[in-house]
């Protein structure tokens, strides 16, 4: 009997850290939470940028930080919106709210390296954005295309 109730026991602690463990996902790193962002999102060349900049009705959006604008310059025509408040300018509840985060309207989003732009885009999807893609590799990739920059 002693035996049967310490294999119960046993049986007991064992499922019950197996439950446990399901319900506290291992943590994630910035490089993983990319990843799987990307593999959600619409990724944009510079080029297939710049042809939807030409053809018109779309918001480019800047993510990066203002100190960001003032080292690396900007594309033409972009809104700066930092990464940060990017929630807060979508939601036309909000105070904060920008009326470039237009649903109706194609939105493209950029950051420097295009990781930043990459989440911001897949948390506008998660608000109801369904037009919206990202410019992936950033800006940097945009300049080592030879695309127009504004210093």
């Amino acid at each position: 009997m002693k035996r049967f109730m310490l294999n119960l026991i046993l049986v007991m602690m064992i499922t019950s850290s197996l439950l446990y463990a399901q319900d506290s996902p291992v943590p994630k790193t910035a490089k993983a939470l990319v990843a799987e962002a990307k593999k959600n999102i619409e990724n944009l060349t510079p080029q297939q940028v710049q042809d939807e900049l030409t053809s018109g009705n779309v918001v480019l959006i800047d993510v990066r930080e203002s100190e960001e604008l003032k080292q690396g310059g900007h594309i033409e025509g972009s809104v700066h919106a930092p990464r940060g408040m990017i929630e807060f300018y979508a939601d036309p509840e909000m105070p904060y709210y920008k009326p470039e985060f237009d649903k109706s309207k194609r939105i493209i989003l950029f950051c420097n390296s295009g990781n930043r732009s990459a989440l911001a885009v897949a948390t506008l999807k998660e608000m109801g954005f369904s037009n919206v893609a990202h410019l992936d590799g950033g800006l940097k990739a945009w300049k080592e295309s030879g695309k127009p920059v504004i210093e």
